[in-house]
């Protein structure tokens, strides 16, 4: 009988956002399935759509026992706590030594761009603590976020890595599944050891211009493939998350293969196809009332809404999604009376404000301040809070169930939520923060997405999978905000003076 331990590990620094991730974070239960540990953590984490349902629903189709340990996910924020990251990484230690001797196998599902208060490199840490347990000839395989920061201490410490191939990341559960494969073939008799090569790229990719739905990131995809066929070999392309002040923050490409030399030039023919493409990634982006001009010229006689990506106050990656530039341009061009009723924004994080809408229930009329003023990456504040007189349109316990690509069985918990009228414009308010990935996430609150004339998104790039195909066009918006579109906007002390913050 094979016996496989199971963890899991999600945290996406922003070692410039506002917000820390502790040990509250990790068991909210927000956005991410809330901390759980042993077989708990199996029931919880199987219908979702995570690398780690991938694991559960593929090893149990091959028959093998899994030894759960920990589920562990919070929110993109700054550091993880020392404390938070030490109870996780203590439990997940304490369980692999009580399974010690009685596994065939690791397999962890992690993020890859963890940064703790005390340690840069979360998951080459984690990953070292494992390996101290079980030696080094335990086969120990994960999956990584394409986001990930990927480090030589990870790379030393695993046999093998698989990165999601797509951004926004609809891939999870399949490269879940193509981890036990690989597991399957390290277990089969006469197994040969794997050899790794890569390849860091000295430059940032903008998160934005990372999406596979676009180029140049969807023909490298296609291009990664056809060398994989070719040299017969494992490819990978972590395109890094470029707003972690570390030295390891960027891109990487890198294999694993029975052939060291095939590797090494599958990798090389990789890394040459991402240079010669560097240019492409460059980011376009309009200021907020730019945007919101050329989105309602756009949406004049169209019947498909224009979607604005509010990306600097994405809370997927270390926003708090409650800044209020775009709102403040939607009210200042006067989107509200030019489309009543359909004009939405969302999810804006405002605990008080919601709860106080939740309470005072539908149809009710009151003043209410809403957003936050935050300081942004550069430690200025952001545009003002709101008081408004607002209408109350419609209430919600916040627990929503998903159906997107990239959610479908996953359900989130946000607490009580409201949607409230201001001056035409439908503003979506939560209690927990959660990026708009999911067309379910407006529908909750009475908001028909397709029936929109604009919809202003607090995302980057996950948006894309579920209203990508109901939108007419999509604008980016640079509006004030922690999270940098520009990775040279940032005040850099620990990347390395060789690494470009630009393509």
């Amino acid at each position: 009988m094979t016996r496989i331990f199971i963890a899991g590990f999600q945290h996406e620094t922003n070692t410039f956002a506002p917000s820390q991730a502790d040990w509250a974070a990790f068991n909210r239960g927000s956005s991410y399935p809330a901390y759980a540990r042993g077989d708990a953590m199996v029931e919880l984490i199987a219908p979702g759509s995570l690398p780690l349902s991938g694991f559960i629903t593929a090893a149990r189709e091959r028959g093998w026992t899994l030894v759960p340990s920990v589920w562990a996910g919070a929110t993109p924020s700054a550091h993880v706590t020392k404390d938070a990251f030490e109870r996780i990484a203590a439990e997940m230690v304490e369980d692999l030594r009580a399974a010690a001797g009685r596994i065939d196998g690791i397999l962890l599902d992690l993020h890859g761009a963890g940064v703790a208060e005390h340690v840069d490199d979360t998951e080459g840490e984690l990953l070292e603590r494992l390996r101290a347990v079980v030696g080094p000839d335990m086969p120990l395989i994960a999956t990584l976020d394409l986001h990930a920061n990927v480090s030589e201490r990870m790379l030393r410490h695993a046999d093998a890595f698989f990165v999601y191939r797509t951004y926004p990341h609809v891939d999870m559960r399949e490269r879940g599944h193509a981890a036990v494969a690989a597991m399957a073939r390290r277990l089969a008799p006469g197994a040969r050891p794997l050899h790794t090569a890569s390849r860091r790229l000295p430059y940032l990719l903008p998160l934005n211009t990372q999406c596979t739905l676009l180029e140049p990131a969807a023909g490298l995809m296609r291009t990664l493939d056809a060398l994989e066929r070719e040299h017969g070999v494992q490819l990978e392309f972590a395109m890094g998350f470029p707003a972690a002040d570390i030295a390891d923050c960027g891109p990487v490409v890198f294999g694993h293969g029975e052939h060291a030399a095939a590797v090494g030039r599958a990798v090389e023919a990789l890394a040459a196809a991402v240079n010669a493409r560097r240019s492409e990634f460059a980011l376009q982006w309009l200021l907020p009332r730019d945007a919101v001009r050329e989105a309602l010229q756009r949406a004049q006689g169209a019947s498909a809404p224009v979607v604005i990506a509010d990306t600097q106050d994405n809370p997927g990656a270390g926003g708090d999604s409650n800044t209020t530039g775009m709102l403040h341009a939607l009210l200042a061009e006067g989107a509200g009376r030019r489309f009543p009723g359909r004009i939405a924004l969302g999810l804006l994080f405002d605990p008080d404000a919601a709860a106080a809408a939740h309470a005072a229930g539908v149809g009710t009329t009151l003043t209410l301040t809403f957003g936050r003023s935050v300081k942004d990456y550069r430690g200025e504040p952001t545009d003002a809070a709101l008081t408004r007189e607002v209408r109350v349109e419609a209430i919600s316990d916040g627990t929503i169930p998903l159906h997107g690509p990239m959610t479908a069985g996953s359900t989130v918990r946000l607490g009580p939520c409201a949607r409230i009228d201001v001056d035409g414009v439908q503003v979506l308010l939560a209690s927990a923060k959660c990026q708009m990935l999911d067309l379910d996430l407006c529908r909750f609150l009475g908001v028909q997405p397709s029936e929109m004339a604009v919809i202003v998104v607090k995302s980057s790039v996950h948006f894309r999978a579920a209203f990508q195909p109901i939108a007419h066009s999509i604008l980016v918006a640079k509006a004030p905000g922690p999270m940098a579109a520009d990775p040279e906007d940032l005040a850099w002390t620990k990347l390395p003076a060789t690494t470009a913050r630009r393509p």
